[in-house]
């Protein structure tokens, strides 16, 4: 199983499999030809209401992930997509922040390794 992560500005790799969009709301300045986005399954993303709480705050990072841990456990059917699709061929989470260690996408990486193993 590989899983990458991306921002979704930056251009595709040849060898990134599915790339899976995984924030709710489209990312600004980007097409959808460009973005070359396999899957968006934007009920994977966080809550508005999260996401609006941990507004990319670092010192928020450890609760955010459970919150967000939390809500991911009533989302098993896209997950359950996202396993199959990682057991297949790599696939690549795409997000739009800026912060690459405190996201949305590094933490649905880290859940879905943690149920993976």
């Amino acid at each position: 199983m590989k899983i990458e992560l991306k921002r979704v500005y930056e251009k595709p790799a040849k060898e990134g499999g599915c790339r899976i969009l995984v924030d709710r709301l489209w990312p600004r300045g980007v097409s959808k030809k460009d973005a070359k986005i396999d899957e968006w399954p934007k009920d994977i993303a966080p809550s508005t209401e999260l996401r609006n709480w941990f507004s990319h705050d670092p010192d928020k990072w450890v609760e955010f992930k459970r919150r967000y841990f939390h809500e991911l456990q009533g989302n098993k059917e896209l997950l359950e997509n996202i396993f199959l699709a990682a057991k297949q061929q790599p696939i690549t989470l795409l997000y739009s922040a800026k912060d690459k260690d405190h996201n949305n996408a590094v933490a649905l990486k880290e859940y879905i390794e943690s149920k993976m193993k």
